[in-house]
Parts: structure tokens; C-alpha cells; sequence
């Protein structure tokens, strides 16, 4: 009776563990999928200045030179957003992390009013449900 009540904890741990690591993307990941986004965002704006360069070369004098910076203005805002965007990104995945890790201490604190068998598997639920 002992082992089955282990297994099925022991499932139930697992599946837990399942649905918590694939709902919430590590820190690492986010990390790099903002880094991908930024790549991406500043090719694209490199691409656009470029074009609009280009067509800032049918105008002359002052108008030319205005519509130069205002390409280079719009080439640099977008790039100053995109890199605000993936810090933001990496930020919440940090903050993400560090509410897991308190939420985990608050449920194994919750642990210790327990004991044998139950304690053991109230810490293997704490520790899947928050990855550690």
C-alpha cells in the first residue's frame, strides 16, 4: 500500500512539474527570445532607414538634410525602444523567477506542520510546482 501511495505521489509530482516548466519560459529562454525579438526589431529599423534615405535623395537643401534626420531620429527611436522592450523582457523574467523561489520557501514552510509520508510529499509538490 506504501509503494502505490509513493507512485502515485510521485505522478502526481511529475505531472505537476510538467504543466508548471512548460506554463512559465525560464529566465534563460526569455532571455534569449528577447534578444531574438531585439535582433529582429533592429534589422528591420536598419532596413527602413535605409529606404528612407533613399528617398530623402529626390529632395535638396534644408529639405534634404530634414528628412535625413528625421530618418535617423525614427531609425534611432526604434532601436532605443526595441532595446527597452527586451530589457523589460529580461526584467519580468528575472521577477519571475525570484517570485517562484519566495512562493517555494512559503510552501515548504507550510511543509513543516506535516510529517512522514505527507511532509514528504507536500516538499516533492512544492519543489515541482515551483522548479526546484
Amino acid at each position: 500500500m506504501k509503494s502505490i501511495l509513493t507512485s502515485i505521489i510521485g505522478a502526481v509530482a511529475l505531472a505537476t512539474f510538467s504543466v508548471a516548466y512548460a506554463d512559465n519560459p525560464s529566465t534563460e529562454a526569455a532571455e534569449k527570445s528577447a534578444k531574438a525579438h531585439y535582433k529582429a526589431a533592429e534589422k528591420q529599423a536598419k532596413a527602413d532607414y535605409k529606404a528612407a534615405k533613399e528617398s530623402c535623395k529626390t529632395l535638396s537643401g534644408n529639405e534634404q538634410d530634414v528628412c535625413v534626420k528625421k530618418a535617423k531620429a525614427d531609425y534611432t527611436a526604434r532601436v532605443e525602444n526595441a532595446k527597452a522592450d527586451m530589457k523589460a523582457g529580461k526584467a519580468g523574467a528575472e521577477a519571475h523567477d525570484e517570485k517562484m523561489e519566495a512562493q517555494y520557501s512559503l510552501e515548504k514552510e507550510k511543509c513543516d506542520a506535516l510529517s512522514g509520508d505527507a511532509k514528504d510529499a507536500c516538499v516533492a509538490n512544492a519543489k515541482a510546482k515551483y522548479k526546484q
